[in-house]
């Protein structure tokens, strides 16, 4: 569909668990270039809750209920599990609608391929809901990066480790990584992506890959490292079942390193009724500030403030300037989340 920029995007959202509800749902409501228009969802609950927070939106069952009303729509924006991504996409672009795919962007790199070659032919553009990019700790770490704080980086720690002891949600529980499932397609996704952000194409050099939790049909607690061409390397684990967490990210350079504790509060703001528009939206707590320097020469260097919202600006702008044929980047070229997906198949062929 073609967008008339004297009007809001007109947007889908296909599924409102935890991605529709707290990513993507607040961030479109926020954006006054959008109109949040039909959001699908098959459960009672979330259908009562989707309704009660987006009276103007249209709340239907299925993401194929959404494609039916491609004909009103510019935007489908994904939010289901990781094994519909594909199909789902496949079938948006194919009706002339810009695809949003959040992370993983698909189950395997030649499907998320062939969705590149499918939007370029169609004209549409395609793009994948890194939202990590944007985390507050991220910032930070590739703002001492960028200036060279550390002078030449050598080794970059990253980790996403969470006390999860139950499968609470039920593709989850069902899935396999065939399907998707687990904690590298999972966390994994946005720590393979930061890595090669900050540092540049990689390969697997050691993956280990383990299933912890009772009735888990994927991995949960995965240790993954990269060489990167840069020559940095990066060592990056990812853990349901983790009863003390390490550092978020510790970055070793050869004048000086960075260690920081903590996760970045935006998704925890929004789960607890938060907008992305409160002035204190993405601010950390002071408590959690990172140290830097060498032990014995460490000062506290406060977080940036985390920018979520960047994704959507940056999409509403590439969309209102003429979409695929505008020269504005998209917010997440999506040949970087498939480079990602290889490198899951290198961590899988390793394990």
């Amino acid at each position: 569909m073609s967008n008339d920029s004297a009007r809001p995007i007109r947007t889908g959202v296909a599924g409102f668990g935890l991605s529709g509800s707290v990513f993507h749902a607040p961030f479109l409501a926020a954006n006054h270039a959008f109109s949040l228009d039909v959001i699908s969802t098959s459960d009672a609950g979330r259908k009562s809750a989707a309704a009660a927070s987006y009276p103007a939106a249209r709340i239907v069952d299925t993401p194929a209920d959404i494609l039916e009303l491609a004909g009103e729509l510019d935007l489908l924006v994904l939010g289901t599990p990781p094994a519909t991504h594909y199909p789902l996409a496949k079938a948006a672009l194919e009706a002339g609608l810009d695809v949003v795919v959040d992370k993983p962007f698909a189950v395997r790199s030649a499907e998320g391929q062939e969705l590149i070659d499918l939007a370029a032919r169609r004209g549409r553009v395609l793009t994948v809901f890194q939202n990590r990019r944007w985390d507050g700790d991220f910032l930070t770490v590739k703002g001492l990066i960028d200036t060279g704080l550390l002078g030449t980086v050598t080794r970059f720690e990253s980790r996403f480790e969470r006390w999860s002891p139950d499968v609470s949600k039920a593709w989850k529980a069902a899935a396999t990584s065939d399907d998707g499932g687990g904690v590298l397609f999972d966390l994994g996704t946005h720590l393979l992506d930061q890595a090669v952000q900050l540092f540049g194409p990689a390969t697997v050099t050691h993956a280990e890959l383990e299933v912890r939790r009772p009735g888990e049909k994927a991995d949960d607690d995965v240790f993954v490292a990269l060489r990167h061409g840069s020559g940095v390397i990066s060592h990056l684990w990812m853990n349901m079942l983790c009863a003390q967490q390490g550092p978020r990210y510790r970055v070793l350079g050869s004048t000086g390193g960075f260690s920081k504790h903590g996760v970045d509060p935006q998704e925890p703001y929004i789960v607890a009724g938060g907008s992305p528009l409160d002035a204190d939206y993405g601010v950390e707590d002071p408590d959690w500030a990172g140290l830097l320097g060498r032990d014995g020469h460490l000062d506290r260097l406060p977080t940036e403030r985390g920018a979520y919202p960047e994704f959507y600006r940056i999409l509403a702008a590439k969309i209102a300037d003429g979409g695929a044929a505008s020269a504005l980047p998209v917010p997440v070229d999506p040949a970087g989340p498939v480079e990602v997906l290889r490198l899951i198949e290198q961590a899988r062929a390793l394990a």
